[in-house]
């Protein structure tokens, strides 16, 4: 498959989705614009909301993300003792956090409905496999299907599974790891190596992604045999991005050291600036997603309300000190280079 040609693209950097805020309707169409391709992040957001970005989408060419249910279970005492953990933290702010924990599929059937009637060209999939039924809906309606992978055993997984196209996003990646085993520790290959491991063992086109910084990064990318280099870290400064200002403000500032893995936020491995938040609770955290996501929620919209930046997640990934303010096409295009 020329998967570039699939996509409508000329640019082989794509705009990675960002759920949270970062990824718009803006971001999604400059991309377009560049002759790239970009895609919209339905995570966390209701059917509604992604009803009403799909409809406002100016291009034809765009894909979109879901959050593949996997829920990693959470055990009862651990959760009662992270919410006792954090109940100071929730008076400051005057917030109130879930008594038990709120375990949800992030409106998985709803969100699959709304894809299916819109056809995106790409439907992409992170934390797990799609279900059968819902993946052959989707391929019926005519979109290609996208599965982030971590390692060569999951890009195996997701071969076997009839998955179109493998987005495999190193361990230096920003946010959330895609990893379908979060409790398994997150390895260290470089990009490109993660890339040639996962073409050894599956012969599909690749979407490469985590750590770049920059054009060299891109073309190191696609010569280990990426069709395409996706980036999200290097967009969130940019003109279209919905990043706060105080998010813009932390990673534009000095001091803040590397981007370090924690659970402390949702219960899943993700990668972001060092914070007091994570000081302070990341080795007391559990495992459990959604349900930690859920349960530091309210914390996290109130301190980014308050401009607090110590108590939000900053997702980054290693290359972010490479982030420039601009607008998005000139960001993509220079990638490209």
């Amino acid at each position: 498959m020329d998967l570039l040609a699939e996509l409508g693209a000329d640019l082989p950097v794509l705009a990675a989705p960002m759920a949270g805020g970062p990824t718009t309707v803006a971001l999604v169409d400059a991309a377009a614009t560049a002759r790239s391709f970009g895609f919209l992040a339905a995570g966390y957001k209701s059917p509604e909301t992604l009803a009403g970005e799909l409809e406002a989408v100016g291009s034809e060419r765009f894909g979109v993300n879901l959050f593949a249910p996997a829920p990693v279970p959470v055990d009862l005492a651990a959760y009662r003792a992270y919410r006792e953990r954090l109940l100071p933290l929730a008076a400051r702010f005057e917030v109130e956090l879930p008594e038990v924990p709120v375990e949800d599929d992030d409106a998985w059937g709803a969100k699959v409905d709304l894809l299916v009637a819109a056809a995106p060209r790409v439907v992409s999939f992170t934390f797990g496999l799609p279900d059968a039924e819902s993946a052959a809906r989707l391929r019926a309606a005519g979109c290609l299907l996208a599965q982030t992978v971590t390692d060569p055993h999951e890009a195996r997984l997701a071969a076997d599974a009839g998955l179109d196209v493998l987005v495999v996003q190193a361990p230096a990646a920003g946010g959330h790891s895609g990893t379908f085993t979060p409790e398994r520790p997150i390895g260290s290959s470089p990009l490109p190596d993660l890339v040639r491991a996962v073409l050894a063992v599956a012969d599909l086109p690749v979407i490469a992604g985590g750590g770049v910084g920059g054009s060299a990064d891109v073309r190191v990318a696609m010569a280990a045999g990426a069709s395409a280099v996706a980036v999200g870290t290097l967009l969130l400064l940019a003109d279209e991005a919905g990043t706060s200002a105080t998010y813009r403000g932390a990673l534009t500032g000095a001091g803040r050291g590397d981007p370090v893995l924690t659970r402390a936020y949702s219960g899943r491995p993700a990668r972001g600036l060092p914070t007091a938040f994570m000081a302070a609770h990341d080795a007391a955290a559990p495992l459990g997603y959604p349900a930690l996501h859920h349960l530091t929620t309210p914390i996290r919209r109130a301190a980014a309300a308050a401009g607090d930046a110590e108590n939000i997640n900053l997702w980054a990934g290693t290359g972010y000190r490479a982030a420039t303010a601009a607008p998005a096409a000139q960001i993509l295009s220079a990638l490209a280079r």
